[in-house]
């Protein structure tokens, strides 16, 4: 009877979805939440634990909240699907609490975005921008999130992308050539440019003279980049050119060799947390009392998790 006890204690160790669950399993912390390592996870719950209010009526502990909002946006389940996954409960208690905690995790994990001093960039760049682009800050790109089809018509125009036949939201992402995110910018309707995005979402400010963003065709902004006194470089058009010459071709190899960096580490982003890649309600893109939407939260959460893995950019 006592091994049979304890047989059942190990196997009910590897399914219960809690703490003790968990702990040393790293393949288990990275399939439910994208962190590499447990010990990564008890560190993010240390540090947001003081702050996830506990309530007499929920009975869920303060680890299992945060645990179900990670497989949420880790595995987009739905709130039925959670409900039973932790004891059965009331799949409203699944969706107050993550809210709740996904409130708690941007404003605790947001200073994680941040926009590295020059000297740190410039002492510790990857070998191929070191090759290619010695004086790079910054790569910038966007990328879209499906969004419900609006009921009002001003709304449903403003986030139809014309590019991807859907109704989306659009941000705009800045890395550093060591591949983390600094900078992620609201979201706007995905009929926005990408011109009017960059020049408004504040990313430019954060420019010094001399610094090199890379960019893609799309982002014509060089005039707005240029009143910092800073440079653009973007693959070269064949617009009213039989064909380019041999040393546009070859810049444009340098910089596509390096620009690709940023579409690595979005599609790094959608990969980790799949809620990213489903389509969202609409009241997830509203903004309400001057508050982030929490679709805003969701990327802003996904990218600063993000950021505590390995780079997907190799420093060699």
């Amino acid at each position: 009877m006592r091994e049979d006890n304890s047989k059942v204690r190990e196997q009910l160790k590897e399914v219960s979805l809690d703490e003790n669950g968990f702990r040393d399993n790293n393949e288990k912390v990275l399939f439910y939440t994208g962190l590499p390592s447990w010990n990564l996870l008890y560190c993010i719950y240390n540090f947001v634990s003081p702050y996830l209010s506990q309530s007499a009526k929920c009975t869920l502990s303060p680890f299992q909240r945060l645990l179900l909002t990670l497989i949420r946006l880790r595995l987009n389940l739905s709130g039925k699907d959670l409900a039973y996954r932790f004891g059965g409960v009331h799949e409203t208690t699944v969706s107050r609490t993550f809210f709740n905690v996904l409130d708690v995790l941007y404003l605790r994990l947001n200073p994680l975005i941040y926009w590295p001093e020059r000297e740190q960039l410039l002492k510790t760049l990857p070998m191929d921008f070191c090759k290619h682009c010695p004086g790079c800050v910054v790569i910038i790109d966007c990328f879209k999130i499906f969004l419900d089809r609006a009921s009002n018509p001003l709304a449903r125009a403003q986030t139809y992308s014309s590019y991807k036949h859907h109704n989306t939201v659009k941000y705009l992402i800045g890395i550093t050539p060591q591949g983390s995110v600094a900078f992620i910018s609201d979201g706007w309707g995905g009929r926005v440019s990408d011109k009017h995005l960059t020049e408004e979402s504040g990313l430019l400010e954060n420019l010094l003279p001399g610094d090199v963003i890379l960019a893609d065709r799309g982002f014509d902004i060089a005039e707005s980049v240029g009143l910092f006194c800073a440079r653009i470089k973007i693959p070269a058009f064949t617009k009213g050119k039989k064909q380019l010459s041999g040393i546009e071709v070859e810049q444009t190899r340098r910089i596509a060799n390096v620009r690709i960096h940023v579409e690595r580490v979005i599609g790094n982003i959608r990969k980790k947390y799949g809620i990213l890649s489903a389509t969202q309600p609409i009241d997830f893109a509203v903004a309400r009392d001057g508050d982030k939407s929490t679709l805003d939260k969701i990327v802003a959460v996904s990218c600063a998790l993000t950021n505590l893995c390995d780079s997907v950019v190799p420093f060699e």
